[in-house]
């Protein structure tokens, strides 16, 4: 905890740290695209069979004097909704089907007989000119395919947070972001030229394991080298570049229609930061906890240097940092194991109660991301629009937060997303206008409560094993985004209870939360010793004292009123 005044004699948060966090913060952006690349990338165009009357023109010449719908309506079936068939085609042409329209068969002649796409596909290069779709025709029997790109990119994106998330405890933020921003540069751009789908499934999965553990190094860089007063806007001003790279992916997908071409732009990139990585500065804060003071003070005197600190020789020396790190280096000479996480009883209860908000936060995000399409046909407009509302939202959720603390932020922001979630599913579907704007707070709240959870599970983990914390989070992330297509199914017994599923359970998760300790203007623990003496310094904060007080007067009034 005495790292804090270390920093504050190296300048605090100056000239050094804004440079470093502007070009993190870049990285970050670009990086979070990526998560989102197949919203374009694999986007499924409308498609039919091919057939050699309509797509062959030495065959079609002899029918010239028929119109391309016509020719569409004897070699393609019409679906349930009365549209041409995306899967099947007639084995022959059916000529009868002009007679009257061809709007029904005479019910007394048998059905037409028809086949698979057997010669391949045609698609509606309208809004898209290529995708991996088009690519690899990952359509009809093997539209699932094309479901499995984003669920390898997930897995890698867990099992990514379990692997680094260790090695970065072990050998620090700085080496293991430059490890994985050379191997997202080498996989994505490769991704570009996969000569097959598995390979391009491969890429993919590389790219998710470099991509989480880019986000959480960088948010891990951005708040070790912030005082806790700065620690929320820090954290905003990410989150909102992670929004702003969301219009982008839209506003770019736009112009850019060809699925290649889009990867390079955002893959290419990262070549550049890997070359450039050799300029940031390792967590100091890390670099103490793991017995390295020399070359923490070496990283500080850097900081100083640059914010403008005259003779930080003589107020930043190893003798001082010794003095007021003593606990600290005294801790950092035994050895942390995964195990340690799990030994006391506060530990656990904050492990398993920022896990289950974790899960809450990703399920409902999720859910609703699977179901954004039915905002509108827009992809482009829509993907914009998310990115700019969660904007504002984080900018709102940010004032809460260093207003009335992070537990009872979290606790508020949770219980409005599941209030609106829930309330959606009960306003008629006639009422177009409450639905959308519950819709709208309900997504900008759940964002929000999602964008400023890494902030409080940083303050309430010790340094030596916040990564490692990290990655059980992040386990815990994708278990509830694997469950959001599971829960879907309970349609079958109520169109609204998956709905109601994903707000009870961001309830639950504020329930949980408020059991958590606040962290507002606290200096953060560096080790898992830290953590038990601020419990038993601290005890019950003013606010439990304070919401203790409230309801048992409550009590006591509806007591005497009875």
């Amino acid at each position: 905890m005495a790292f804090n005044d270390l920093l504050k004699q190296a300048g605090g948060m100056g000239r050094f740290q804004i440079l470093q966090f502007l070009f993190l913060i870049g990285i970050f952006m670009i990086t979070f695209i990526h998560v989102q690349m197949e919203n374009f990338t694999a986007a499924i165009p409308g498609h039919r069979c091919r057939v050699p009357l309509l797509d062959n023109h030495t065959v079609s010449n002899d029918t010239g004097i028929l119109s391309q719908d016509a020719l569409l309506r004897v070699s393609i079936p019409l679906d349930s909704n009365l549209k041409p068939d995306k899967c099947r085609r007639f084995t022959q042409p059916q000529w009868q089907l002009l007679q009257h329209n061809g709007t029904f068969l005479n019910t007394h002649e048998p059905e037409p007989d028809t086949e698979p796409c057997v010669d391949g596909w045609v698609y509606d290069r309208s809004t898209f000119v290529s995708t991996i779709v088009m690519k690899w025709d990952l359509v009809c029997e093997a539209e699932s395919m094309s479901s499995m790109v984003k669920f390898l990119l997930m897995a890698g994106m867990m099992l990514g947070n379990i692997i680094f998330g260790r090695l970065t405890d072990r050998f620090g933020r700085k080496l293991v972001l430059t490890w994985c921003l050379l191997q997202m540069a080498i996989a994505d751009t490769c991704a570009a030229f996969a000569p097959s789908f598995l390979i391009y499934c491969l890429l993919r999965f590389l790219t998710g394991m470099s991509a989480t553990t880019i986000m959480g190094n960088i948010t891990m860089l951005i708040i070790e080298w912030t005082l806790p007063q700065f620690q929320a806007l820090g954290v905003a001003y990410m989150s909102s570049a992670s929004n702003l790279g969301q219009a982008v992916l839209g506003g770019i997908a736009y112009v850019v229609r060809d699925w290649q071409i889009l990867q390079l732009i955002f893959s290419v990139p990262f070549f550049v930061f890997f070359v450039c990585s050799r300029w940031i500065a390792e967590s100091s804060r890390w670099l103490m906890v793991a017995n390295k003071p020399e070359k923490a003070l070496k990283q500080l005197k850097k900081a100083a240097h640059r914010n403008g600190i005259k003779n930080v020789g003589d107020t930043l020396t190893m003798e001082v940092v010794k003095s007021t790190m003593k606990e600290e280096l005294a801790a950092a000479q035994t050895k942390f194991s995964f195990w340690d996480l799990f030994r006391t009883s506060i530990m656990r209860k904050r492990i398993f109660c920022l896990a289950f908000a974790r899960f809450a936060n990703s399920m409902l995000f999720y859910g609703l991301s699977l179901n954004i399409h039915h905002l509108g046909n827009n992809i482009f407009l829509i993907q914009c629009l998310f990115g700019f509302i969660n904007i504002l939202a984080n900018c709102v959720a940010l004032l809460v937060m260093n207003h009335i603390g992070r537990r009872i932020s979290q606790v508020v922001l949770l219980f409005v997303t599941g209030i609106c979630v829930v309330s959606v599913t009960f306003v008629p579907d006639e009422m177009q206008t409450p639905c959308v704007a519950l819709a709208t707070l309900g997504i900008a709240a759940g964002t929000s409560a999602a964008t400023f959870l890494p902030i409080y599970s940083n303050e309430l983990i010790p340094t030596v094993c916040r990564s490692t914390f990290g990655g059980i989070n992040s386990l815990f992330s994708g278990v509830g985004a694997v469950l959001v297509p599971l829960m879907m199914t309970l349609v079958v017994y109520s169109p609204h209870l998956p709905w109601i599923m994903y707000g009870v359970f961001p309830i639950l998760s504020g329930l949980i939360v408020f059991c958590l300790q606040e962290t507002r203007n606290q200096p953060f623990p560096e080790t898992i010793q830290d953590v038990e003496n601020s419990q038993s310094h601290h005890g019950l904060s003013k606010d439990d004292l304070l919401l203790g007080l409230l309801f048992v007067h409550a009590v006591q009034e509806e007591h005497d009123n009875y």
